[in-house]
């Protein structure tokens, strides 16, 4: 059997430390928002780590039948919108710190992937040095992107802006990925986990496909989560968009990937029927955005490996989303072969 890799998953079930240093922080800036600040100390101990771990993510894997997430920090508590570069930047660096410390002690279980310390109208530099830290110091082997660091107010470049093309060429520099993931929306229009993340999928992909900016970067790959968001339901759509106005949809898919964090099988089924077996990866996002269980089946609505392996799928394809797009896609993912994995 091939390994099953996850790759969305975020610490959501963080100790304590972490939250109180963020909101001393919050505080800081919302006294004085031009408040600089300093790293100071987030107090959390591995023990405090280990069993945050171990009752959440880890019982999970074992019970679902994951064997490796591609873990990173709590999405909707990135808040790049919240006070100034140097807020965006002390968090970062704390939360990608502790994503190496769970990864060093569950090395066979998780493996990093980092947030970026973005800021509304700060420049893409201290991203671009954050990503090096992580990947060329630390071994992360991905890194998240906010398309929109505004917070749901969509007032910044578009992804096809040179703003972001000193980011685009370190990624391919460094031959990692991004996942294309918002954090929390403080626009009233816009519920951060059933709007702001599906519609940010759905528009990322569409500047990809309207500017064709993707094919300057060769080696550039995203990860649109969240099942593309509206991207396979309306393919017809953006391919007939494309056929109309001579882009290249086709050499897109070259650049752009989809996750499986479709909670209902009907929904699965889709995605695997629409998008090519090779640009799917498999993802749960647990402990994420949906805990419950669908009272029809009373199964967890995000034990996604229970969609797939119910698909109507050949045993290559489900290989491929399971752990060879993986591969493919995270060449710097170091993990055992698949003559290793759980038989």
């Amino acid at each position: 059997m091939p390994m099953v890799i996850d790759c969305h998953g975020h610490y959501t079930t963080t100790p304590p430390g972490v939250g109180a240093w963020r909101e001393a922080q919050k505080a800081a800036v919302d006294a004085d928002p031009s408040h600089v600040g300093g790293r100071g100390t987030m107090r959390v101990s591995d023990d405090e780590i280990r069993d945050s771990i171990e009752q959440n993510q880890l019982r999970l894997q074992h019970e679902r039948g994951a064997d490796l997430t591609l873990f990173s920090p709590r999405a909707s508590w990135m808040g790049h919108h919240i006070g100034n570069e140097h807020t965006s930047r002390f968090w970062s660096e704390h939360q990608n710190d502790l994503i190496r410390r769970v990864c060093d002690l569950f090395g066979d279980n998780f493996s990093p992937v980092c947030q970026l310390p973005q800021s509304p109208g700060a420049p893409i530099d201290g991203s671009v040095r954050e990503l090096r830290r992580c990947v060329e110091e630390m071994g992360f082997v991905g890194c998240n992107v906010n398309p929109d660091p505004s917070g749901g107010r969509w007032d910044g470049p578009p992804l096809w802006d040179r703003y972001w093309w000193a980011l685009w060429e370190t990624m391919c520099e460094l031959d990692v990925p991004a996942m294309i993931h918002v954090s929390m929306s403080c626009n009233e229009h816009f519920q951060t986990t059933g709007a702001h993340y599906l519609g940010a999928g759905t528009v990322a992909f569409n500047q990809a496909l309207t500017s064709g900016f993707m094919a300057g970067f060769p080696g550039l790959r995203w990860i649109i989560p969240h099942g593309g968001g509206a991207v396979p339901y309306h393919w017809g759509r953006f391919e007939g968009m494309a056929r109309d106005k001579g882009w290249d949809f086709e050499g897109l898919l070259d650049h752009v990937w989809f996750d499986t964090c479709v909670y209902h099988q009907r929904g699965i089924d889709l995605l695997l029927d629409v998008v090519p077996a090779a640009n799917i990866l498999f993802a749960s996002e647990m402990v994420g955005a949906v805990r419950g269980a669908d009272p029809a089946t009373g199964h967890f609505y995000d034990d996604t490996k229970r969609y797939v392996d119910a698909a109507g799928i050949d045993d290559g394809a489900r290989a491929a989303i399971f752990e060879t797009n993986a591969r493919r896609v995270f060449p710097r993912l170091e993990v055992p072969p698949a003559s290793g994995a759980r038989s």
